[in-house]
C-alpha cells in the first residue's frame, strides 16, 4: 500500500518522467524488501541503518555508482513521503550521505561522420521503394536523425512532439522536457526540410486515429515510443556504417559538442539542451579539449 501510495504521488506531483517513476518505484520496491528480510514490515520501522544498509548491499552486488546515487535519492524522496504521511515519526533521509559520481566523457561521432549518415539516409529517402509503408519509414528515419542532431533534444522529448510544435517560419521546435518545462530550440535547414518531407509524404502513410496529433508514428500508426526511436537511431548508425554507436543520447553528446566546437558559448548549449544547471553542460567542453589532445598526440611528432 505505502508503495502504491508513493508512485501515485510521483504521478502527480513532481512532473518526473515515466523512466524516472520506474526506476524509483523499482528502488523503494528494492528497500522495502531488503527491510522486510529485517523483519521491518512497514515503512514505520525504516531508520538510517537500513538505508545505509541497503545501499551499501547495491554497491557491493556491483551497481554502479550513478545508479547507488540514484537509489539513495529515491530512498530520500520515499522516507519524505513517508515523514509527510505521518507514516515515520522522523526523516531518516537527510541524514542519508550523497555518493558522488564520477562523470565519464560520453562518446560522440565526427562531424564528418555524422554528414556521412545523415547523407546516406537523405539518399535513401529520396530514392524510395515502390511500398508506400516503407518509403514512409525511410522518410520518418531520415527526419527522426536529422532533428535528433540538429536539436540535442532528448528521445522522450522527441516522442513528445505534435506537428504543431515545428514552427517553419521561425524554424524552431517547442518542447517540454524534464519536470514539464517547455523551451524552444532552434532547428537547421536540413533537419526543417527532413522533417515537413515526412509530414507532406510518409506520416499521411502510417497515420491512423490513434496517432493523432503525433509528429513521428511507429509503424501501426500510433505515436511512436521511445523504443522504436532508439531502434531507428542504433539500426541506421549500423546500416551507414559508423565507427561507434552512441545511441540517441550520444546524438545528443555529438551536437553539443559539435556546437561548442563551432563556437557556441557554454549558456547558449545549455539553454538549446534544457539543462538546469550549467555545471551539466561544462562535461562538454571536458569533450572538446579531449578531442583536441587526442588529435595532438596523433598528429605532433613529439606529443
Amino acid at each position: 500500500m505505502a508503495l502504491a501510495e508513493f508512485e501515485r504521488h510521483l504521478r502527480a506531483g513532481r512532473s518526473l518522467s515515466p523512466h524516472t517513476i520506474r526506476a524509483y518505484y523499482g528502488d523503494v520496491a528494492s528497500l522495502l524488501g531488503y527491510a522486510h528480510r529485517d523483519g521491518i514490515t512497514a515503512p514505520d520501522g525504516l531508520d538510517l541503518h537500513h538505508l545505509r544498509g541497503w545501499l551499501a548491499e547495491q554497491y557491493e552486488s556491483g551497481a554502479a555508482r550513478a545508479s547507488v546515487a540514484r537509489r539513495g535519492a529515491a530512498a530520500k524522496a520515499f522516507t519524505a513521503f513517508a515523514h509527510r504521511q505521518g507514516w515515520l515519526a522522523a526523516d531518516p533521509g537527510p541524514l542519508l550521505g550523497t555518493l558522488k559520481t564520477r562523470r565519464t566523457l560520453p562518446h560522440v561521432l565526427r562531424r564528418e561522420e555524422m554528414a556521412a549518415v545523415l547523407s546516406d539516409l537523405d539518399e535513401a529517402a529520396a530514392t524510395s521503394p515502390a511500398e508506400p509503408a516503407e518509403a514512409a519509414i525511410a522518410l520518418r528515419d531520415s527526419a527522426v536523425l536529422e532533428l535528433f542532431y540538429a536539436t540535442g533534444i532528448r528521445v522522450s522529448e522527441l516522442c513528445g512532439l505534435d506537428t504543431g510544435s515545428l514552427d517553419q517560419d521561425r524554424r524552431t521546435v517547442r518542447v517540454r522536457g524534464k519536470g514539464d518545462k517547455e523551451r524552444t530550440v532552434p532547428v537547421g535547414i536540413p533537419a526543417m526540410r527532413a522533417v515537413t518531407r515526412w509530414q507532406r509524404t510518409g506520416r499521411p502513410v502510417l497515420l491512423t486515429e490513434a496517432g493523432g496529433p503525433a509528429l513521428f508514428l511507429g509503424i501501426r500508426g500510433r505515436r511512436m515510443d521511445p523504443r522504436t526511436a532508439r531502434r531507428i537511431v542504433h539500426t541506421r548508425l549500423r546500416e551507414a556504417g559508423a565507427s561507434r554507436d552512441p545511441g540517441p543520447h550520444g546524438i545528443r553528446h555529438t551536437a553539443a559538442t559539435h556546437l561548442l566546437e563551432g563556437g557556441a558559448d557554454l549558456r547558449s548549449v545549455q539553454e538549446i539542451l534544457g539543462h538546469s544547471s550549467p555545471s551539466t553542460t561544462q562535461i562538454y567542453t571536458h569533450v572538446s579539449i579531449e578531442r583536441l589532445k587526442a588529435s595532438y598526440r596523433q598528429a605532433h611528432p613529439r606529443a
